[in-house]
């Protein structure tokens, strides 16, 4: 299934919805071997987003932009599609352009994993490195300034400002991990870097839900090794981010993530990548703070902790941290 009725594609690019239609409805697994530390009535799962066809949780908000720009007008015959990214929305721009005829130049840190470079070049988007020391908000500040010297030439898709981000989720994945979870989820926690996810998602929770605890991750300093993933003290504040949304925020540092993703490999057979690790990492803490906090008061520990495992690691396998040893 793809995405409800109400998010295909305009009658006249139906012959593109093969590729679109297979957005959405990702399955949601149980983490069993590293919570075995942990009651049973505490459940941790992670929704798989690599099943969607780009291969990551990206693809939702891409296609919802493109969509509303069609929808719009704004992205038409003759102009290009223009944004930053750290690599998964921009591949999922990238084969959305393949797929709809139209072109594609991304801006892009120098230093993201040499995997996605090749995907890009594979769907044939046209790529600008931008300095690795400014990370995205390099990336940011360059999509900025060719748009400002070309207006006409570009549709500015400007992810992290663009309302359609988070609305892909709040209409799509929020809605998926109620039915998914038959309601029973009492936590979200998602990774912050457009935002767009843990906005979309959390609104769409809060309304089922308005006591769900929100749980906010980012990187613990401002150079880290989190692709896809904000300090956002340091870095450029999203304008779709919602400050008001999360109950908690945790800091999690690039080896715990490492780590973490060399066990849900070795331990539970997943693959993925560094920033659905971080998000594992802090889901792990949520679940032992409620035990703890459970085991203080003499209270039965139980909770249903959902998170987004945003891609798998076929695109980071080049990087050096697989040889180490699982401690």
């Amino acid at each position: 299934m793809g995405y409800p009725c109400y998010m295909r594609l305009p009658h006249e690019l139906q012959q593109a919805t093969e590729i679109v239609d297979l957005i959405g409805y990702t399955p949601l697994i149980r983490l069993r071997r590293i919570t075995r530390h942990l009651p049973s009535s505490i459940e941790i799962y992670g929704k798989a987003e690599w099943f969607n066809p780009g291969g990551s949780v990206k693809d939702r908000p891409a296609w919802n932009i493109v969509r509303t720009a069609i929808e719009r007008g704004e992205l038409r015959s003759g102009k290009r599609l223009l944004d930053a990214t750290s690599g998964n929305t921009g591949i999922a721009f990238a084969m959305i352009g393949a797929a709809l005829g139209f072109g594609v130049t991304l801006c892009m840190p120098a230093n993201v994993s040499v995997e996605r470079k090749r995907i890009l070049q594979a769907y044939g988007a046209e790529v600008i490195l931008t300095d690795p020391l400014e990370s995205s908000d390099g990336a940011i500040r360059k999509a900025r300034e060719l748009y400002a010297q070309s207006p006409e030439r570009y549709y500015y898709a400007d992810q992290y400002n663009n309302p359609a981000n988070w609305r892909a989720h709040y209409e799509t994945t929020g809605i998926e991990i109620w039915q998914q979870t038959e309601g029973r989820i009492t936590h979200f926690v998602a990774g912050l870097g457009t935002t767009g996810t843990f906005v979309g998602v959390g609104r769409r929770l809060r309304e089922y839900n308005p006591n769900l605890q929100l749980v906010a991750l980012q990187p613990d300093s401002p150079f880290h090794g989190l692709e896809g993933l904000k300090h956002l003290e340091t870095a450029i504040v999203p304008g779709i981010y919602d400050p008001t949304l999360a109950d908690t925020h945790l800091a999690v540092n690039t080896e715990e993530a490492y780590a973490m993703a060399r066990r849900l490999a070795r331990e539970e057979g997943l693959l993925v990548g560094i920033s659905a690790a971080a998000a594992v990492v802090g889901s792990l803490r949520v679940a032992e703070e409620i035990l703890h906090h459970a085991e203080a008061h003499g209270e039965d520990p139980r909770a249903v902790i959902v998170t987004i495992l945003c891609d798998s690691a076929d695109k980071y396998l080049s990087e050096r941290f697989w040889d180490e040893e699982t401690r």
